[in-house]
């Protein structure tokens, strides 16, 4: 029991006794009490303290300086987060191109592919059996493929069919397309733009994701400066590998001829040479060109400094035969005699595409007519004469068509006048006339390009104006020696001169004279006077005089 004395007013003490645990007015309960004020004077003082250093609210302008400076701080480190990224990318675009162009030319190629599809025969071929003629070319080909031909650019031309494709072809897959690539020309710019990205696995910014952020990409712009960018991204995987290959690489513009003749076709012609005189000077690239017509010649010869043509002709007579017999051998597994050999030549020449179709046949000759027929109809479907009777309206088509003939017809009067049309060797000797003389026959400069585009007629690297084969040769003799054709094309000729004639004469019709009158003349003083006496005028006098 605890006694706990508890101060009343008046001086006056009060005693309370308390069992301990127990709640009263012992000295425990007083201080509980007096702890209890204690701590809530002390958090009034705290409350009264904080609220005096705390100070007045901060006003509105700084509460939105404040907000301000938090969004600016956000949207630099965003933004400057977004620009490191754009960047990163950017780089790493640029190095994946790089890369991607430089795969284009590592061992392998999709031409190689499609043309070891093409090479299969109808039957199995056994094993070490070649699928190509050597032409005498084919080492000169596998040196410039190869690299091993710098410092220039290379022109092939060459009659269609005569194995230039072929020939590039095979020199790539000797090497398995190393440090080569292969492109098909075409007569719009924006399929050959496709094709040279396709060579060389160039996108040209179409795959370039910052193209959706900018107002114009790189992609809004002609076919031409999208082919200028290629070369220039070229360039750059020449230089690069030229450190580690030790040789330039090697770019082949296959079919040329298919490029119009206007002002975007010469464009990208002359943009292709500057490039090849350039990489030729530097060792980086050898630019090859093939091409069937002799007007790319003839433009790439303006601004050329190192650039070597290749003429690319018919087979010999040996090589003809000899291809002919291993052809059969290929195709039939047949071994034909010698005799028979060398009639197929003389009908269809050493045109590989012509030995190709005929070895394939069953029957040889047969086919070797028919190759003939074929061209003499198209000879004959493209610029046949129409004779005295013809239309004005086809008076243009008909000059072309003259003039061919008139060159067709003094090519087989040549033929009749050369000494010798054959070598044992060479095998057939085709007339032919040289460029300046071809056009002062047909009186016309700007025909024999188109009938070189037909191939009707062939100019070649030399300037010689022929028959573009031995079967349209064959063709030419046949028409010529038709009954009435010379007169036939005489009255053609007469008959466009007549034309032309009527068209440069001017008829002038005085119509007082149609309608009766008369032109009185009188000679004056210094003058010369004329009068009209109309019809009606005469006869009044006539009846007066009566």
């Amino acid at each position: 029991m605890l006694l706990s004395p508890l101060r009343l007013g008046g001086g006056r003490l009060l005693v309370r006794a308390g069992v301990g645990g127990g709640r009263g007015w012992g000295p425990a309960a007083v201080g509980r009490g007096l702890s209890s004020r204690g701590r809530s004077n002390e958090k009034a003082e705290n409350e009264t303290s904080t609220s005096a250093g705390r100070g007045p609210e901060p006003s509105l302008l700084a509460k939105m300086g404040e907000s301000a400076a938090t969004t600016f701080a956000s949207i630099l480190v965003l933004g400057l987060g977004f620009a490191a990224a754009g960047y990163l990318y950017h780089k790493s675009y640029k190095m994946l191109v790089m890369r991607k162009m430089t795969r284009a030319f590592e061992p392998g190629d999709p031409v190689l592919e499609l043309a070891a599809i093409g090479k299969d025969a109808p039957h199995a071929q056994r094993a070490g059996d070649e699928h190509w003629v050597l032409r005498p070319e084919q080492a000169q080909v596998d040196d410039i493929v190869g690299g091993r031909r710098p410092g220039h650019y290379y022109l092939l031309i060459g009659d269609k069919g005569t194995g230039k494709s072929s020939m590039l072809i095979e020199a790539m897959r000797k090497i398995d397309g190393d440090g080569v690539s292969m492109i098909e020309a075409h007569a719009d710019l924006e399929i050959v733009r496709i094709r040279l990205g396709k060579a060389l696995d160039y996108e040209f910014h179409e795959d370039y994701i910052g193209g959706y952020f900018s107002e114009r990409g790189p992609r809004d712009t002609t076919a031409l400066l999208d082919i200028e960018r290629a070369l220039n991204k070229l360039e750059k995987v020449a230089m690069r590998m030229l450190r580690a290959r030790g040789r330039p690489l090697v770019v082949i513009v296959n079919q040329m001829h298919l490029l119009r003749n206007d002002d975007d076709g010469r464009d990208l012609i002359e943009l292709l040479q500057q490039r090849a005189e350039q990489w030729a000077a530097a060792n980086l690239v050898t630019m090859v060109f093939n091409s069937d017509d002799y007007w790319v010649y003839e433009r790439l010869k303006q601004l050329a400094t190192r650039m070597e043509v290749l003429p690319v002709t018919d087979l010999p007579k040996q090589q003809a035969v000899s291809a002919l017999r291993k052809y059969r051998l290929r195709y039939f597994g047949e071994r034909p005699d010698d005799a028979r050999l060398h009639d197929v030549y003389d009908r269809v020449g050493g045109r590989l595409s012509f030995l190709n179709r005929v070895a394939k046949s069953r029957d040889m000759l047969a086919t070797c007519d028919h190759i003939v027929d074929t061209e003499k109809k198209w000879l004959l479907n493209q610029c046949w004469i129409l004779g005295a009777d013809m239309d004005d309206d086809v008076m243009d088509q008909q000059k072309w068509a003259a003039a061919a003939m008139v060159l067709a017809l003094a090519l087989v009067d040549k033929e009749a006048d050369m000494a010798s049309t054959y070598d044992p060797v060479a095998g057939h000797l085709l007339p032919s006339f040289p460029f300046h003389e071809a056009q002062e026959l047909m009186t016309r400069c700007d025909f024999i390009r188109n009938l070189d585009s037909l191939n009707l007629f062939t100019i070649t690297s030399q300037a010689d104006v022929r028959a573009s084969s031995v079967p349209m040769q064959r063709a030419l003799r046949d028409i010529c020696a038709q009954p009435g054709f010379r007169k036939h094309l005489d009255d053609t000729i007469q008959r466009i001169s007549d034309i032309e004639s009527l068209g440069r004469t001017r008829e002038l019709v005085a119509k007082d004279l149609v309608l009766g009158g008369q032109y009185q003349i009188g000679h004056g003083r210094g003058s010369v006077t004329v009068t009209l006496k109309q019809a009606e005028e005469e006869e009044e006098d006539e009846q007066k005089k009566k």
